[in-house]
């Protein structure tokens, strides 16, 4: 039996990418979870490697502490806080309770490199 995977893909989209998937998604078109960010700078300034490490940690875990992140990241809770507070305001994860979730067991990264004009 296969098992189905929860998975997040991050991209660099334009607003008009962003709006074609929504448009197909009301026609009943499944588009999965994405997260999408309008520039590859905007990509990287969110997602640090230490964000990403966090994110790492936090995939497929559920519900955690802000302290038991940082206690998995072997950081700081303070910097870890925030890391998370980033995160939050970027739409990335999310406050459940007392916590906070990164809901996803698998993350795609996907965006395209061209060459220069």
């Amino acid at each position: 039996m296969e098992t189905k995977t929860n998975t997040v893909t991050l991209s660099v989209a334009s607003r008009d990418d962003v709006t074609r998937r929504a448009l197909a998604a009301f026609k009943g078109k499944a588009q999965g979870a994405h997260h999408s960010f309008a520039t590859p700078d905007l990509l990287w300034q969110t997602l640090t490697r230490k964000r990403w490490d966090l994110l790492q940690a936090m995939t497929g875990q559920g519900v955690m502490s802000i302290r038991e992140a940082a206690r998995r990241v072997e950081r700081d809770m303070k910097a870890v806080h925030g890391d998370v507070q980033a995160l939050i305001k970027a739409g990335v994860i999310h406050r459940e309770g007392r916590g906070i979730v990164f809901p996803y067991d698998a993350v795609h990264v996907d965006f395209m490199l061209i060459k220069a004009a």
